[in-house]
């Protein structure tokens, strides 16, 4: 190992990829995207997971990445060529308890104790960043999962005490939301004023994090056409544009309400980088319209950057190798950009 290398992996953001649910296409995605140069030129890279798995994942792809075992997350941040990326064997689940397009408990189990042993590594330091290739909740939760989403459950495993949302990217526009995985006939419930500037709020410093200078973030409203003035809802003047205005006296760059059938034209317009949605759908739907195969979530709020492609696990073309990496590639590279500016906040 020389210096120069030795400097070049210790400057660069350490990202664990895992490669999520076994029978999903996750494991042809990851293969895929370590196959690709830029991706290792911005990041060094652990990937962690079932040998047989990540074996099958690249039989899928059609491809043969070469990697470097490492036995733990400690021996990462300093080795030396990161062109090539290490693997850290992880034994969750056999073989003959995975079938391909199903959704099951082994893989369920297989998905939470990956990401438990790299959320460990985090906490202790070891690595700057985690992206995921494509779970399944269904068979999360029958694997173990006791909460509505994975969201919650990092959340709860980093001690998170303090507000957290999905964000959902496309193409440079990202969107928080005041609700996510809850009936619709629950929403109103969770709007209020402190989380609608807690989501703002985070959503702003977020984007910052992943590079953006100044962000311009919009608050969408929860009624139809606003509310028009109160006669189809008042959330907007009771709630909504009270926190828009305490924002603003604190000097975020926040705009709004708008109604939601418009304001996503100007984020594809380029002219806002943030949308505050008030639920999952009113932001889903539109960024999934405008670009499913791109799109990104980030898990907002908590200590490291965590960030997995939008879509799922795609069961109907798993094993086939037509899944195709775009989304999952545009995850990593989020995770890159903001495991480097945690590594270096953490430095400071």
């Amino acid at each position: 190992m020389t210096q120069d290398t030795t400097q070049q992996s210790a400057r660069q953001p350490v990202v664990a990829v895992t490669l999520g649910d076994p029978g999903g296409i996750g494991p042809e995605l990851i293969a895929k995207l370590l196959a690709r140069a830029e991706t290792m030129q911005a990041a060094n890279v652990v990937l962690v997971g079932d040998p047989w798995l990540w074996a099958q994942g690249q039989q899928q792809a059609g491809l043969t990445v070469p990697t470097r075992e490492v036995g733990g997350f400690a021996e990462v941040r300093n080795r030396g060529n990161t062109q090539v990326p290490a693997f850290l064997a992880v034994a969750s689940v056999d073989p003959a308890e995975v079938q391909i397009a199903v959704a099951a408990a082994p893989g369920g189990r297989s998905v939470l104790n990956v990401l438990d042993r790299c959320m460990d590594a985090a906490r202790a330091g070891e690595v700057d960043a985690i992206c995921f290739a494509p779970l399944n909740k269904h068979a999360m939760k029958q694997g173990g999962l006791r909460h509505e989403d994975e969201l919650h459950h990092f959340a709860e495993y980093l001690g998170v005490d303090t507000y957290f949302c999905e964000f959902n990217t496309l193409d440079g526009l990202w969107t928080s939301r005041i609700s996510s995985h809850v009936p619709l006939k629950d929403v109103a419930k969770y709007i209020d004023r402190k989380r609608v500037t807690d989501a703002a709020t985070l959503l702003y410093t977020s984007l910052q994090a992943s590079g953006v200078a100044q962000p311009r973030v919009a608050v969408a409203g929860l009624n139809p056409h606003n509310g028009e003035g109160g006669t189809c809802g008042r959330e907007e003047i009771d709630i909504i544009i009270p926190a828009v205005k305490e924002l603003q006296e604190k000097g975020v760059a926040v705009t709004g309400p708008f109604s939601a059938d418009t304001i996503f034209l100007q984020g594809r317009d380029g002219k806002v980088d943030g949308i505050v949605t008030m639920y999952h759908d009113q932001g889903q739907i539109a960024l999934k319209l405008m670009g499913f195969s791109r799109g990104v979530t980030v898990q907002g709020g908590l200590p490291i950057p965590i960030t997995t492609p939008a879509h799922g696990t795609a069961y109907d073309i798993a094993g086939q190798g037509k899944a195709d990496v775009t989304a999952t590639a545009n995850a990593f590279a989020i995770a890159a950009r903001m495991g480097a500016a945690y590594r270096q906040k953490s430095a400071s």
